[in-house]
């Protein structure tokens, strides 16, 4: 992709410069349930939560749904906890909807808790009524430019070695002739008797949950055939829905879930929408 560089103070600010991007498929998810926690000297507590009727059947594949008796009770209930003062926090319970992607094999929705931001329990209660068993697209939450957290599980490497899995050196000379070449140095002396968890050593490779800070929002769109590149994307196809650039990479393979959030850390300001002159759609075939 080429771009205009809008970093202040760059050595390449306002000129253009090539980027390297992720084009992630982001189809809505909908709002499931609302649950208020309160919090005591344990830690937080569900102290109530209401469910939305009218689910999609999928959801069934994942959890038993609750019975749903009552909403306007439920919501009630809630209402009056938070006025008696014995909530700590409201959040929405959500769920995926993979039979929207056509190039994710997969039925089994993934279902979370996500927070929802504001200043006091009544805003976030009301905002919550607000999106209660409704769609909540990616347009609603972010926007071009902005600054997001991506959180994902990685590609799975199974068990590895230290070399590969820690990048330390091969061992040199006549030592890597004596059937050590791809084995630590040493595991430590030999007092104390154990050995530390600080050498390296084989183990699972991969395959853990990591969030990366602060990556860019380049372009949110909603027609696919605007990045998909000619063929389609290798072990993905095509990209049919709405869909995010993110500037550099982010964890895991194609056709896993990634997550989103507001940046926790963030070091810039907003930078503003960016300036896209060009995106690429060669073939990724040869």
């Amino acid at each position: 992709m080429i771009m205009v560089d809008d970093i202040k103070n760059s050595l390449t600010q306002g000129m253009e410069i090539s980027v390297p991007v992720t084009i992630i498929e982001t189809p809505a998810i909908r709002v499931a349930a609302i649950r208020a926690y309160t919090e005591d000297s344990i830690g937080e507590k569900a102290i109530a939560e209401v469910w939305a009727a009218d689910l999609d059947p999928e959801l069934k594949r994942r959890i038993p749904i609750p019975a749903v008796e009552n909403q306007a009770e439920a919501l009630e209930a809630i209402g009056k906890l938070i006025e008696e003062g014995r909530v700590s926090d409201v959040k929405a319970v959500v769920y995926t909807l993979p039979k929207s992607l056509t190039g994710v094999p997969k039925k089994v929705p993934d279902i979370m808790e996500s927070g929802i931001s504001a200043r006091d329990l009544s805003t976030k209660f009301e905002y919550a009524k607000s999106i209660f068993g409704t769609l909540v697209s990616f347009t609603d939450v972010f926007k071009n430019g902005t600054l997001v957290d991506t959180a994902a599980i990685t590609i799975g490497k199974g068990t590895q070695g230290p070399v590969k899995r820690w990048g330390i050196q091969m061992q040199k000379g006549k030592h890597s002739r004596q059937g050590s070449l791809r084995q630590v140095g040493t595991l430590g002396p030999f007092h104390p008797a154990h050995v530390s968890w600080r050498v390296p050593q084989m183990g699972q490779t991969g395959y853990h949950q990591r969030t990366e800070f602060n990556k860019r929002i380049l372009k949110i769109g909603a027609d696919g055939t605007e990045v998909t590149p000619e063929g389609g994307f290798i072990n993905y196809g095509l990209i049919r829905g709405d869909y995010v650039l993110i500037k550099g990479s982010v964890p895991g393979p194609s056709k896993r879930l990634i997550r989103f959030r507001d940046p926790i850390r963030a070091k810039k300001a907003d930078l503003g929408e960016p300036n896209i002159l060009y995106i690429s759609r060669e073939s990724k075939q040869g």
